[in-house]
């Protein structure tokens, strides 16, 4: 380091405030952490910090937020890593468990239903801006161009598809391009896929048999530690299981919760806190939160202190080679049944203005929400219906 320790005190501080106005997803988190840690405290060495970007991208799981939690360790130790974390964290929990709240009451007012129906008939666009505003890095890196349109492909279709097993399709490219990357024997390869494939039917299970908050866990855990690429591939994992597989919420809802994820602060995938609470209530909310996010701080407490291996490692860059754009497809794909979840004509040209304003007039996440949520009012108030 270069300059002196903070304290908690400072940690919890400056954490939290990050926590508080970090609109914007994971480009905003990154930009305050570097500005706080890099360019005004001077606590971690400009390389320090983009290889802590590299190795976080490396690890399942929200990186953004593992970021954050590495840099807390990094400049006051593991204590300082569950303080700066968890202040990072809980301001974004506490205003999402509030807006589900508000959103997801049993009668809410009519210009809430209609503000939701606005900003959720907007989340296919802002799927669909997440994942191709990834594809330029991801296609530089790749390996093989085939290869990576095959795993960008594949993402895709499973999270148009099968969205609760998508994680089986990352894990199965990101070991595909192991093998291909170490030219290992037929028997080699079967050797690396089947115990990946074959275990996770068997986690589902008990999690299917289990009461409401055993299957939370499951859905939540699969968010927190088993998804590649962060940000809106949590979406189909969460879909097919909150709406169709336990009936937790409808569509409207699950748009609404979307919505809601990019509109607050801190990590985008508070989202499961949207789910929690529509599946138990507030203390439903914060397990899922607590579940989603456990994982995050296990890697960062275990192995920060061997993330210069993990960036050089060979087989994790390689799996992430194939994982990565298997995420990115699985992020463009999710636009696919957000867009199919859509019941009245409005709604479509509301996502049409949406898709125009990020796409074309590369306005913001944030702002192309709000503004999707007036227009719903709006129409609303015209005498349009609400989604049914």
């Amino acid at each position: 380091m270069t300059a002196a320790p903070p304290s908690l005190g400072t940690v919890l501080r400056e954490w939290g405030r990050i926590g508080c106005i970090g609109f914007g997803g994971p480009p905003a988190h990154i930009r305050l952490l570097r500005q706080l840690v890099v360019e005004r405290k001077k606590w971690i060495t400009p390389t320090e910090f983009e290889d802590a970007i590299a190795a976080c991208n490396l690890l399942p799981g929200p990186a953004s937020t593992q970021l954050a939690i590495y840099c807390a360790s990094r400049v006051r130790g593991r204590l300082g890593a569950l303080v700066g974390g968890a202040a990072f964290i809980i301001p974004g929990l506490i205003v999402i468990l509030a807006l589900a709240a508000l959103f997801l009451e049993t009668n809410p007012p009519q210009w809430v239903l209609a503000a939701g129906a606005g900003a959720g008939a907007a989340v296919a666009a802002v799927a669909l801006h997440a994942g191709i505003s990834l594809v330029p890095a991801s296609w530089e890196r790749r390996r093989s161009g085939a290869r990576w349109a095959i795993y960008a492909a594949a993402g895709a279709i499973a999270a148009a598809t099968i969205g609760p097993w998508l994680v089986l399709v990352l894990l199965a490219c990101g070991g595909l391009e192991v093998v291909f990357e170490r030219r290992l024997a037929r028997n080699g390869a079967h050797a690396l896929g089947a115990p990946l494939l074959g275990s996770f039917p068997l986690l589902g299970a008990p999690a299917i048999a289990l009461g409401t908050l055993a299957s939370l866990c499951w859905v939540a855990f699969k968010v927190g530690a088993l998804s590649y690429g962060g940000g809106f591939v949590i979406i189909p994992l969460m879909h097919a299981d909150a709406v169709a597989g336990y009936h937790w919420m409808s569509d409207a809802q699950f748009l609404n919760a979307v919505a809601l994820g990019q509109i607050t602060p801190g990590p985008v995938v508070q989202t499961v806190a949207v789910i929690g609470y529509a599946a138990a209530g507030i203390p439903g909310g914060i397990l899922a939160s607590l579940v989603a996010f456990s994982p995050s701080f296990l890697f960062i407490l275990v192995g920060a202190e061997r993330f210069d291996r993990l960036r050089g490692n060979a087989t994790a860059r390689a799996f992430l080679d194939g994982a990565g754009p298997a995420a990115i497809g699985a992020i463009l794909g999710s636009a696919v049944p957000l867009a199919m979840a859509l019941t009245q004509v409005w709604q479509l040209v509301v996502l049409a203005a949406a898709i125009l304003l990020l796409l074309l007039a590369r306005r913001g996440v944030v702002t192309t929400l709000l503004a999707a949520a007036v227009a719903g009012v709006v129409c609303v108030l015209a005498g349009l219906p609400l989604p049914h």
